[in-house]
């Protein structure tokens, strides 16, 4: 051990800080990571373009045009992180054989095949998301559609989820966390919010109403406030995704860039976790909307991951990253954010919660902030140093030297 580490330690102990349980829960912690990051969320499903209230912005060189160079593309990013993960990948990025070809709605198991072989091989567990978007009928609504056609079709599409959600389970021996987002809303303001909602309701229900299990698949449903063209008015709304979620025994997702922009998720956590069983979080960094910009290691990212290790519960928290930015090297925005985010929770694992606490319950204001205050200048990144040495990965920004030689030698080709 270093002199640096070695003189944190110390100094973590005196406010009563293991640091080495710290780099051990820390190690152990693990973030599903986005495969949409790496080809701007167009999958391999289609020749179409994003829609659906979602824009990615920028073009820089290097995109994953084919699912090789997206998983590589993804193992060169995982190499530049210390620490457990898992791989959340989206409907969309099925991938057939040459000259098949099946629609959203009959998708199976083993057209997911490739990835499980990939995720097996690199002991990652799998996470999955239906594809509600980016799609011909997808144009309107999908599971709140008055269109019979449509709303079958996107019913019928999540149930082959969660059947291929059941079959990462099996596979990777790891529970597979399923979140349902829908794209449906309104740009201008609407006639009728509760007919939209009641056949959104009414899909669920017919979704569920197929047995799977539940101890190998956690179904999530996640809200928004709006998206491009649905400004005025979006059917899975806040209040309609944590009823539903409640009435059936589902898990909640929080995404913290889909609330008004005097909401934040960081304050919503300890509610959620005093009513479920489980939570779920996709971690993003919204700037003036839910423009999902990358993960850094600022205020509110510090404050999330202080209400989840605060909480005790951090097991029962399923913690994914989700932005696209097509502006930057795709692979450093990778990068920044799972590292910027497992900084995040090592500051909180090493922050002395329950003194805290003691010193807000007894009303001792004044020494809690003059204590908050000097644990920011604790020598934290001594201890991040250690955590990285002992996962292999480098500590500093040398990272970036990988990166900028990765972007020469692969990506650049990519013409």
């Amino acid at each position: 051990m270093n002199k640096q580490y070695e003189a944190a330690k110390a100094r973590y102990a005196e406010i009563g800080i293991d640091t080495e349980k710290a780099i051990e829960q820390l190690g152990e912690t693990v973030i599903s990571m986005h495969c949409w990051q790496g080809d701007d969320v167009l999958g391999f499903d289609s020749e179409g373009g994003l829609s659906g209230g979602i824009q990615t912005t920028g073009n820089y060189p290097g995109r994953a045009r084919t699912p090789d160079e997206l998983m590589r593309d993804i193992d060169k990013a995982l190499s530049l992180v210390p620490g457990k993960h898992k791989l959340n990948v989206h409907a969309s990025y099925a991938i057939f054989d040459d000259g098949e070809f099946v629609d959203r709605d009959a998708i199976k198991p083993e057209h997911f095949s490739k990835w499980v072989e990939f995720a097996k091989e690199r002991g990652l567990g799998l996470d999955f998301n239906p594809t509600c978007f980016s799609h011909p009928k997808a144009e309107g609504m999908t599971l709140s559609s008055a269109k019979e056609d449509i709303r079958r079709f996107w019913v019928d599409h999540v149930k082959a989820c969660i059947r291929i959600s059941e079959y990462f389970a099996d596979e990777t021996g790891m529970p597979c966390v399923m979140n349902i987002w829908i794209p449906d809303g309104l740009k201008d303001t609407p006639a009728d919010r509760i007919g939209p909602r009641a056949r959104f309701k009414k899909s669920l229900d017919e979704i569920f109403a197929e047995p799977y299990d539940k101890n190998k698949v956690y179904v999530t449903l996640e809200s928004k406030v709006f998206g491009i063209g649905l400004e005025s008015y979006t059917v899975g709304s806040s209040e309609f995704t944590l009823g539903y979620v409640a009435a059936n025994g589902l898990v909640p997702l929080m995404d913290n860039g889909h609330y008004h922009p005097t909401e934040i998720v960081s304050d919503k956590i300890s509610s959620l976790l005093l009513f479920n069983n489980k939570l779920a979080l996709h971690i993003t960094r919204g700037v003036r909307w839910d423009s999902d910009h990358v993960v850094r290691f600022d205020d509110e990212t510090k404050e999330i991951a202080k209400e989840i290790v605060a909480s005790g519960r951090m097991n029962d928290i399923a913690m994914a990253l989700d932005f696209f930015d097509a502006s930057i090297n795709r692979i450093a925005a990778w990068v920044v954010g799972l590292r910027s985010f497992r900084k995040a929770l090592l500051w909180a694992l090493l922050t002395p919660h329950k003194a805290f606490a003691e010193l807000q319950d007894s009303e001792q204001f004044t020494k809690l902030m003059v204590l908050q205050e000097e644990l920011k200048m604790m020598p934290m990144g001594a201890v991040w140093d250690e955590f990285c040495r002992r996962a292999g990965t480098e500590a500093s920004e040398k990272w970036f030297d990988e990166v900028e030689d990765y972007e020469r030698n692969v990506l650049a080709k990519r013409v």
